[in-house]
């Protein structure tokens, strides 16, 4: 979770529906209420917080 965060596009950053969809890419099945817990977890906001304008 921490490197697809770490290596999104910072003005698209992925929901936890996307993060899940590309975990789930990578054969890691996680729902997206457990990406959130994770992210709630590690400290890192939401989609919307983190977004970035360039």
């Amino acid at each position: 979770i921490q490197s697809l965060i770490r290596d999104e596009e910072p003005t698209r950053p992925l929901s936890d529906q996307g993060i899940s969809d590309a975990l789930k890419a990578g054969g890691i099945l996680l729902a997206r209420r457990t990406v959130q817990k994770y992210r709630d977890e590690l400290g890192i906001p939401a989609a919307r917080e983190r977004r970035r304008t360039s």
